[in-house]
């Protein structure tokens, strides 16, 4: 039934996407053709969810979020996140993590893959380079032995700004997509998940995801990630 509802979806969808932005999905970028996987990429536009929906369907998989749980109430969108099973996560910090990461580790458990944006939020990095991350993606992969992949876009941002609302239509945006090599985890293997572990096993993601923008960008990433708090630091 999910995968019916999602067809019907990208029958609308991916047209649409075509007809604003010409998608590019670099060589090499691959997801498992079946079983549990986490996709973790750099998030700075309120787009990024939809180009990484259609990217991860052209991959032959079926897209699945962790969503602000307060994206589910606003009208129609909300059906859409109930339409096609997504997962609510609370965004205050008194709220337990618990609940969204056992919903997320049950539908990976499924054989089915997830799209988890690390830093939570959008980047608060002027030059839109990835912050430091929490630690949800990486919980999830080394909780349940799931491979984690790193994945990084450039271009979204000039299909819809940063905090904008408004989707520019033409000219037709350029978005470039790589999708990394499964994370390597096995240094974090039969150590228990302390707050450091978690910590060092999610900076590392962090890296990876910095690097894979820069290759995109054509540029350095910078050796320091925004904390997420105050003004960037110096690289």
């Amino acid at each position: 039934m999910v995968q019916i509802r999602w067809r019907i979806l990208a029958a609308i969808v991916v047209p649409l996407l075509t007809v604003i932005a010409k998608l590019r999905i670099r060589e090499g970028s691959v997801l498992p053709a079946q079983g549990p996987f986490i996709i973790a990429p750099n998030h700075y536009s309120e787009i990024d969810p939809i180009v990484m929906g259609v990217v991860v369907w052209k991959l032959r998989r079926t897209p699945r979020f962790l969503a602000k749980a307060s994206l589910f109430r606003v009208p129609l969108l909300g059906w859409l996140l109930r339409f096609t099973h997504q997962i609510p996560v609370q965004r205050n910090a008194g709220q337990a993590i618990g609940e969204p990461l056992k919903a997320a580790a049950e539908l990976t458990a499924k054989g089915s893959g997830l799209i988890v944006y690390p830093e939570g939020t959008l980047t608060k990095d002027d030059d839109l380079w990835p912050m430091k991350g929490k630690s949800g993606a990486v919980r999830i992969a080394l909780e349940a032995g799931i491979p984690l992949y790193p994945a990084a876009h450039w271009g979204t941002q000039h299909l819809m700004g940063r905090y904008g609302k408004k989707i520019r239509l033409f000219p037709r945006t350029r978005i470039d997509v790589i999708v990394g090599a499964a994370l390597d985890l096995s240094m974090f293997e039969g150590r228990a998940l302390t707050k450091d572990v978690v910590e060092e096993a999610t900076a590392l993601l962090m890296k990876e995801i910095a690097i894979l923008l820069g290759s995109l960008r054509g540029e350095t990433p910078p050796k320091v990630l925004h904390d997420g708090r105050g003004e960037r630091p110096k690289r």
